[in-house]
């Protein structure tokens, strides 16, 4: 069964940075493209960061773009979401997901979601 884990979520300040990492067990992603959404509370899901099986394509929503950084680490099986100048918006559990359709954005849906991180931005 695949199993994705999302790691690194946690309390920061504003203006700080954290890392969030997505692995995958039994299955290799080389070939899936990858994305982070994030859902707050009292929200709509939405997605954050995608990033093509080859890596080179990603895409960011506007209201993390500059900030967020989004890369994979094949020889690790796993994804990164590196967050910068974080903002109480930010706060949300956010999910990896992986999809077949490896472009970025992808042609299809998303096959298999992890169980998701708490990101909590408060001063």
């Amino acid at each position: 069964q695949v199993q994705l884990v999302e790691s690194g979520g946690g309390l920061v300040q504003p203006g700080g940075s954290l890392r969030l990492s997505c692995a995958a067990a039994v299955l290799t992603l080389d070939t899936y493209a990858i994305g982070w959404f994030r859902q707050a509370p009292g929200k709509e899901r939405e997605g954050v960061s995608c990033i093509s099986s080859s890596a080179g394509s990603t895409y960011y929503a506007d209201s993390v773009k500059g900030r967020f950084t989004i890369s994979r680490e094949y020889a690790k099986n796993t994804v990164y979401l590196r967050m910068n100048s974080l903002k109480p918006e930010d706060t949300a559990v956010y999910y990896c997901a992986i999809t077949k359709w490896g472009t970025c954005p992808p042609r299809g849906p998303f096959d298999y979601w992890g169980q998701g991180t708490q990101v909590t931005v408060s001063s």
